[in-house]
Parts: structure tokens; sequence; C-alpha cells
């Protein structure tokens, strides 16, 4: 595999070894105390001592504090580690948490108050008005996309509640998108940020919005995923398979710029009331909604079964998601991961009040999500 240069919608240096491009990069950005932000998790493997060697002679500082599903204090506290090692840039490394929680940081190194007074919907929201630090990319799993996003998403500490901060300015000045970096992924994370690049594709490309654009991307973001997803958990250290999930996962992010649908709705309400992986609660869900949504875009499941190579057209799609997420090893439903009925009014308050449901094929009310959720235990 080379490592191939384009720019949609930002500059992207994709291919195996395309990490080792870094430290000349923010050379040339004149960029000479870059912050490195990651996760705990990752912080902790050779991964990322290797990287931060072949930085060379910058002066590199980590920051580490990202966990679970990002929220506004990691952000917070990003941003003063920023401050405290005086630096020039930023570099997120890491799956969608650090990636998120990287972006936001370069927002509040130089601008004032919380990172929540950002959020597109706060009833006084702050505008970015400030340059803000180089940011460059290095997705290290395959499912949000997040590296091609011009939007963050961060969690209230106390609600959980998942918010988004959207803007242009937020886009990486560079992506080094190296799919080396993600053949040391277990199985279960694999398989869970596969899905969740899947469902970004088949969402987008569902969503009525007009935007043939995103949609061809979509289609094609399905066909790779859907090929790669099985190869990619069964022999993790296949190149090629690993590749073609980060292709897909950056597919995925350009196309939802059309929006998503309800499978995202529940997958962000399930986020905040249990801090279930967003690309797990993607997969326990879309079988469900999907199910609901065949007869409101028939064509667009035919299409979907032709890309993926389901026979019987579009009422194949969903049993065969069904067989895919048993292949990789997602089985049961929301119980095993702890849900109960008690939880049931708060999941559907959330969903209902999630932008994401506006744009799905289908209108939901209420009442709909709550079969969704009972459904899908």
């Amino acid at each position: 595999m080379d490592i191939h240069h384009f720019s949609f919608p930002t500059p992207i240096h994709f291919g195996p070894g395309a990490r080792k491009l870094v430290a000349e990069h923010l050379r040339k950005a004149g960029s000479a105390r870059p912050l490195v932000v990651t996760d705990k998790a990752l912080a902790a493997l050779p991964v990322l001592a290797e990287f931060r060697g072949q930085l060379g002679r910058l002066d590199v500082a980590v920051f580490d504090g990202v966990f679970g599903n990002p929220t506004a204090s990691q952000v917070m506290a990003g941003a003063a580690a920023f401050k405290a090692h005086r630096a020039d840039s930023v570099i997120g490394f890491g799956g969608g948490a650090a990636l998120d929680v990287a972006k936001l940081v370069g927002v509040m190194a130089v601008h004032e108050g919380n990172v929540l007074e950002y959020v597109w919907d706060h009833p006084q929201v702050r505008p970015i008005v400030h340059p803000l630090p180089h940011f460059v990319a290095l997705p290290t799993t395959s499912g949000t996309g997040s590296e091609v996003g011009r939007s963050s998403v961060v969690s209230e500490d106390d609600t959980h509640v998942k918010r988004v901060v959207f803007s242009p300015k937020l886009l990486a000045k560079a992506v080094f998108a190296d799919p080396e970096l993600t053949l040391g992924l277990p199985p279960a994370v694999t398989a869970a940020t596969g899905m969740d690049a899947l469902t970004h594709n088949i969402e987008s490309y569902l969503s009525p919005a007009y935007h043939p654009l995103c949609d061809g991307i979509a289609l094609e973001g399905v066909r790779i995923a859907a090929r790669a997803l099985p190869t990619a958990v069964k022999d993790p250290g296949n190149l090629a398979a690993r590749g073609d999930m980060m292709m897909a996962s950056m597919m995925g992010a350009i196309a939802f710029q059309k929006d998503l649908g309800a499978v995202h709705a529940c997958a962000h309400a399930l986020g905040a009331v249990c801090d279930l992986h967003h690309g797990l609660a993607n997969a326990l869900m879309i079988d469900t909604v999907l199910a609901w949504n065949h007869e409101a875009a028939p064509q667009k499941f035919d299409e979907l079964a032709h890309v993926c190579g389901v026979a019987g057209g579009g009422a194949g799609v969903v049993p065969w998601l069904r067989q895919l997420k048993a292949e990789i090893g997602i089985t049961g439903g929301l119980a095993q991961r702890g849900l109960t009925a008690q939880q049931l009014p708060r999941l559907v308050e959330l969903a209902m009040a999630d932008i994401c449901h506006q744009t799905n094929p289908r209108p939901c009310t209420a009442a709909d999500f709550e079969r969704f959720f009972v459904a899908a235990m």
C-alpha cells in the first residue's frame, strides 16, 4: 500500500507509515511545542511511545486525561495542559473521544469561559473568534471519522448529555490516517467502531436531505465496510482490511454532513444514560430502527442491498445486518448491557430531544422510540 495525498475536506495523508510524516509537517508549519492529546489506555501502550519518538527534536508534552465518552471537564483540563506547556499546536492521537477533545482543547486554549458555552444550541452561544492552534489528527480506531469532521461531541459532566460544538474552524490542518495504528485493536473494539462507521454511512445515505455528493460517498463507504469489517475483526493483522475500515470511517464522517437518523438519536441517549460505547450503541439499535425505516425508503434499501451483496433486495438488509453482527461477535441486546425498564422514560426523552432523528426517513414519536428500545432490550 502506498501513501496517498488528497483534500476532502481537509488534507489527508493516507497509508501505512503516514504517522512518520507528522514531524516534518509540524516543522514546516512552524510548530515546535506540540501537545499530544490522547486517552489513558493508549498513553500506556508502546504505540504512543513510538510515535513520540518519531517527533524528533520537537518539545512534546502529552495530555492523557481522556477516558470514556469525552466530557467538558476533560476539555478544560487539556486546555490547562496546553497553557502549562506553552504549546503552539495540538496533535490528536486516538479514537473519536481523544480527537473530539483535542479539537476543543485548541478552542479553549485561546478562548474564555467553559467549552459548553460554545455548543451550537447554547442560548447565548459564544463564537469561535480567535485563530486556533495548528491541529493535526491521527486516528487509532476506524469508527467515528472525527479526524475529518468539523464538529466535536462533548458530554456534560453531571447529566452526561452529549452536546456539539460545530465550526469549520475545527477541521484539522492535516490528517495522518495510518492503518498500522489500528493493528493492535482487540476484536471487540474493531467490531464496535466498525459498526459505528457502517452506521454513519447507512444513516447518512437514508437521510431524506438532498446531498447527492454525500450519497455517493456513503454508498461506497457502505460497500467498503461491508466487505472489510468481518476480515478486520477475524484477521486483525490484515493491513488491507484495516486500511479499508479507516477509509470507510472517514467516508462516513464526510457523508454525515448530510445528517443522520434515529439510530444515532437512540445511541446518543444510551451514551448519556449508561455511558455505553457509541459504536456499540449504534450496533445494538441499527437493525431495529432500520426494520422500521424500510417502508419509507424502499429504493434506497435496494441500493444498500446491492452494494452489500445482499440477495433479495432491500428486504434483505436488516437480516444481513443481524448476521453481520453475530459474525463479528456483537450478540445480545440492551438488557445484557445492564439496561432496565426503569430507564426507558429517560432514554425516550433524550432520544426525542436529539436533533439526529429530525432527518430520519420516517418521522419518529416518543411511542416509536419506546418501541425501539424495548425491541432492542
